[in-house]
């Protein structure tokens, strides 16, 4: 069994530390060792204590998971006393493999979570043995002396860290502004910017998780550049499905990957469903001459294979509606690319419609009392996705993701209303609406 090591603190509720270090390591498929550093007394709001391990318990927890396991990485986390790191430090080649480094300086409620000396004993002893440093941007700040506030000076800091013997540093950049969360690779070879859609919400425990997910896949022998690809698209996965365990700051959810694929089968048997009931309450005044369907986007999807729909789409059969084929993921890239669009502003918002436009059905709409907007499509720039561009645009306009998003069309494009939801059952509902007000 592939295995990783993290060397990390515990966290009493559960959200960030060794217990999201070892959630990181099941969702990629490798078994977790871990070796504590402190026990914190700390919820979704504050850190109340920390409890330091004595040194000489941190080497012997240490020592016994290196005198009989083959690791295939190592992560470490809040190592809190600059002893602590020189214990790491003085085992780092007895066996460690591929060392992740994430330099924990405080915890995302913003209480110190390191003595003094810290960050001294990082740049020292434990930083030139990294095969990779993952700092945010407060951590890269301190640890290279330069205030890190854009891509320069985060180009800036890492040449720093580079140049104190880390073979590649990861700059978390949740932080810089900008629609997308951007973080940034930094190796002796280059720099590779890889990009998710923002989420806007403080969440506990993603730094944790990034480095152990990274972590993990190294451990399966996956080259860093790919782990960190993969990694990156987790993590967003994590955020989205992140999970209100407290009163104060939502946790990251680092197995959202696996409940994700746990969800499929699910997905697809609510899709055929909502089907069956579209058949019945759709006719031909709502069904344009392009067809319906009706897109399903995993959590966190952030491509069209991850958005399930009608193979055949919906048709109109005389004055009737019929689902032609079956549902599937990546079955349809228009509709895919609605749902994408909009779960980019609001991950809960992963279903959409596609129904005729008619100033009656659109006049329906808003009698329903649904909240509406739109877009212009004389107004597209060239190169980009009409439907991708729309929709930003549609929701950029209200503010927020609305019930609906129509356009009067274009050359050869119909005009089209579009009905957005969290659920299949969530888009029904509002056809429904719909409908009773025609």
């Amino acid at each position: 069994m592939p295995t990783a090591l993290t060397i990390a603190g515990s966290d009493s509720v559960g959200g960030a530390g060794l217990q999201a270090d070892l959630k990181a390591f099941e969702a990629v498929g490798v078994h977790g060792c871990s070796v504590v550093t402190c026990v914190t007394s700390q919820n979704t709001r504050r850190v109340s204590s920390i409890f330091a391990i004595p040194p000489d318990h941190v080497a012997s927890q240490l020592d016994s998971v290196l005198e009989d396991v083959e690791l295939g990485a190592t992560k470490t986390g809040m190592l809190y006393d600059p002893e602590i790191v020189d214990v790491v430090s003085s085992r780092s080649r007895r066996g460690l493999g591929p060392l992740v480094v994430d330099p924990v300086l405080a915890a995302t409620t913003g209480s110190s979570l390191r003595r003094r000396g810290l960050e001294e004993a990082l740049i020292g002893k434990l930083i030139p043995k990294a095969s990779l440093v993952t700092p945010n941007l407060l951590e890269a700040s301190r640890l290279s002396g330069i205030d890190v506030g854009d891509e320069k000076s985060a180009e800036k800091a890492a040449g720093v860290l580079l140049e104190m013997g880390a073979r590649a540093v990861l700059i978390k950049g949740g932080h810089l502004k900008g629609t997308e969360a951007a973080d940034y690779l930094f190796t002796r070879r280059g720099k590779t910017k890889l990009s998710t859609p923002r989420a806007f919400v403080e969440v506990h425990g993603t730094g944790c998780a990034l480095a152990s997910l990274i972590a993990g896949h190294l451990a399966l022998g996956n080259d860093l550049l790919d782990s960190v690809k993969k990694s990156k698209v987790m993590i967003y996965k994590a955020i989205v499905a992140r999970e209100i365990v407290g009163k104060g700051i939502p946790c990251a959810n680092p197995l959202a990957v696996l409940r994700g694929d746990a969800e499929k089968v699910n997905m697809l048997e609510r899709l055929e469903a909502a089907g069956k009931h579209l058949e019945r309450i759709m006719d031909s005044d709502l069904i344009p001459e392009v067809g319906s369907n009706m897109g399903y986007a995993s959590l966190g999807a952030l491509e069209a294979a991850e958005v399930a729909a009608f193979d055949g789409r919906i048709v109109r059969i005389g004055r009737d509606a019929k689902v032609v084929g079956c549902p599937k993921f990546g079955a349809s890239k228009h509709i895919a690319r609605i749902v994408l669009a909009a779960g980019c502003h609001d991950p809960r918002i992963r279903c959409a419609l596609n129904i005729k436009y008619s100033d009656n059905n659109l006049e329906s709409c808003r009698r329903a009392k649904l909240e509406v907007s739109t877009f212009d499509r004389a107004r597209e720039p060239t190169g980009v996705s009409s439907m991708t561009w729309g929709i930003h645009k549609a929701i950029q306009k209200h503010r927020g993701v609305p019930d609906v998003i129509f356009d009067r069309g274009g050359v050869g494009k119909e005009p089209m209303i579009r009905i957005l939801g969290e659920s299949p059952e969530d888009v029904v509902e509002k056809l429904k609406k719909i409908r009773s007000m025609r």
